[in-house]
């Protein structure tokens, strides 16, 4: 394949090259060059050279820091294969940061007169760096950061910027599997560390233990000192890769309920990475909010705990995390508070007469909460095997999911206006019910069926016993199987509700009422979205529940997603940021957060993506229609 060939198929797996009509590839490619450089070369200088050209990554990865007050290095990016570095730089002829090769590395290099040719020339090429990097990597914030006062170790440690490597002690300590506790502890001691790694007789890791472990499984049962660690090591070993973010170790921290994760580099053994490594501005982190609310006894404690999520998301808000990392996170440190209250309530009304499993659905189901939380939930349980066993049951999961619904009211989660909670009992049945009922909303589409659909079939467990979730969503996606005239009526649903732009690209909004001039980003724009990748993964019988998630997997196999599939993400995360932004400024200044905004107090690019947003939509819904042929059937 000739050189110019190879670089134009490689651009258009990259965005925004990608987007590029091919004349225009073929007309940048020729004055392109390639540059090696070796692992730990300085590329870009702080304070040096502009760059004179955009770098794009062939191979490899480099670091982007900036120096702090005292001097001190501040890596605030790690980017790879298919990244870009430079632009700033280029446009603006100053270089305000470092970037080094943290790998063996190969850039092409388009030159400053082109990049600045199609800037004025294309406006996908241009659009896409306003987003991408304007709004991402200029580094402004960060100083203004540093600026205010806050500390070296905060700025460093931000969890959306740094790869784990970064924070990890690089120096684990190890002891074998058969070292007796009591050698162990006094290393734990020695060394002033709360776990060890622990390893078989060819130093591969194969458990850890922590000062919880010699709590709970030495000191509280009376062990013996003398066995081996074998015997009170936790096993398997939850890794991470040290090219991860923070933020990533965080989430599989709180899902796991654990407070050192074992951090890999190329697959080997690199050191370890705590819940005090991740300890953010002044203290405050998901992690630790975890850990409180799973330490509360009482609905009380709890009650006061939740009270330090809103607090959280304004955090993650500065931090300038990304729309689905602030709900994923939050939805993990909420999945932590319900489990905990699930636990109060098995503790005071006794064990339950069948095994259950609590699921949530809607928001919760999907990972997409903000500010404004409602109850969504409902319970599983195995069948009764006798009618005495059946009345038990619902006595005993009646008062449990009435005692849960007020636990949660009383921690801020409201209840569902609609009632699809467990406390109603038509959402607390035993497995063959719900299967029931989804069959018959599938085999018989009536209005109500629909939306009962919508609600309940994005839905995941919780807690108890899952093998009753996975069961039922089997269920549900082999009974979808040829059910054509269900997806027909889901479709409908599913173009229905319109995005909010006229016919001469203005926005639609509220002509009177308390919202006049506004529009509902979430009923006009995020339901949506969220509606049509959910009638693609029933089509497909894909079972995960986030939209972004399901949409990375039919970007793989369906048609159309694979042609929308980026823009339909990129404006789903678009609006998500919108809305948290306007939320917290409604909680900031003590209103109730809602989801209306006026498009005129937004600025002229936010306006853009959010029309924008409005066409990938009608353009996804178009194709929707005429693939149903809803032209006949509407």
């Amino acid at each position: 394949m000739p050189v110019h060939e190879e670089v134009i198929e490689f651009l258009k797996e990259v965005p925004p090259f990608q987007f590029l009509e091919e004349e225009d590839l073929y007309s940048i490619v020729p004055g392109m060059n390639m540059e090696f450089y070796p692992k730990g070369a300085v590329i870009l200088q702080e304070g040096g050279p502009p760059s004179d050209a955009l770098r794009i990554i062939k191979k490899g990865a480099v670091q982007v820091s900036i120096k702090g007050e005292k001097g001190e290095e501040l890596i605030i990016d790690v980017r790879g294969e298919g990244e870009t570095f430079g632009l700033w730089s280029l446009l603006e002829g100053e270089q305000k940061t470092t970037v080094r090769a943290i790998e063996d590395t190969i850039c092409y290099l388009l030159p400053k007169e082109r990049v600045k040719h199609l800037l004025d020339t294309n406006a996908i090429f241009t659009e896409y760096f306003l987003r991408s990097h304007i709004s991402k990597y200029l580094d402004k914030a960060l100083k203004e950061r540093i600026q205010k006062g806050l500390s070296q170790r905060e700025v460093e440690r931000a969890i959306f910027t740094t790869p784990v490597i970064n924070i990890a002690s690089t120096e684990p300590v190890t002891v074998k599997v058969d070292t007796p506790i009591q050698e162990a502890a006094k290393k734990m001691a020695e060394k002033r560390i709360s776990s060890l790694i622990v390893v078989d007789e060819e130093d591969v890791p194969v458990g850890i233990i922590t000062d919880r472990d010699l709590r709970e499984k030495v000191v509280a049962l009376g062990r013996n000192l003398n066995e081996p660690v074998r015997n009170i090591m936790s096993y398997p070993l939850k890794k991470i890769d040290g090219r991860r973010y923070c933020y990533e170790a965080i989430m599989e921290m709180i899902r796991n309920n654990i407070h050192h994760l074992v951090v890999v580099k190329d697959g080997k053994l690199y050191g370890m990475v705590t819940n005090h490594d991740l300890m953010l501005l002044q203290g405050s982190s998901p992690v630790s909010v975890a850990q409180e609310i799973r330490n509360q006894d009482s609905i009380d404690g709890l009650a006061e705990v939740s009270k330090k999520i809103t607090g959280l998301i304004g955090l993650l808000i500065k931090e300038e995390a990304k729309a689905r990392t602030i709900t994923r996170i939050i939805s993990e440190v909420n999945d932590s508070l319900i489990r905990r209250v699930l636990e109060i309530a098995e503790k005071k009304f006794g064990p339950p007469p069948l095994p259950y499993c609590f699921i949530v659905y809607g928001s919760e189901g999907r990972k997409e909460q903000t500010f404004k939380t409602d109850q969504d939930n409902g319970i599983i349980y195995r069948d009764p095997g006798t009618p005495s066993e059946a009345t038990e049951a619902e006595r005993y999961f009646s008062e449990f999911s009435e005692f849960v619904k007020e636990s949660l009211l009383r921690c801020g989660f409201a209840s569902c206006q609609g009632n699809y909670m467990a406390s109603n009992e038509k959402w607390r049945r035993p497995l063959s019910v719900w299967k029931r009922y989804f069959s018959e909303w599938i085999n018989t589409p009536t209005p109500e069926a629909i939306l009962q659909s919508v609600i309940l079939f994005d839905f995941r467990a919780l807690y108890g016993d899952t093998d009753l979730a996975r069961e039922l969503k089997e269920h549900l996606l082999n009974t979808l199987k040829g059910k054509d005239i269900f997806l027909l009526h889901m479709a409908k649903l599913t173009v229905n509700v319109k995005p909010p732009l006229g016919f001469f690209r203005t926005f639609v909004v509220e002509k009177s009422g308390e919202h006049k001039n506004e529009l509902n980003l979430k009923f006009r724009l995020i339901a949506p979205i969220i509606n049509i990748v959910r009638l693609y993964s029933l089509e497909t019988a894909i079972p995960e529940t986030p939209t972004i998630e399901r949409i990375e997997r039919l970007k793989q196999i369906h048609p159309v997603m694979k042609e929308v599939g980026e823009e339909l993400a990129y404006a789903f995360e678009f609006v998500m940021t919108l809305r948290l932004h306007h939320q917290y400024e409604q909680v900031l200044s003590g209103r109730e957060p809602d989801n209306y905004i006026n498009p005129d107090t937004l600025t002229n690019l936010e306006k853009k993506t959010l029309k924008d947003a409005c066409q990938i939509i009608r353009k996804t819904q178009e194709i929707i229609e005429q693939h149903y042929m809803l032209g006949r059937v509407m």
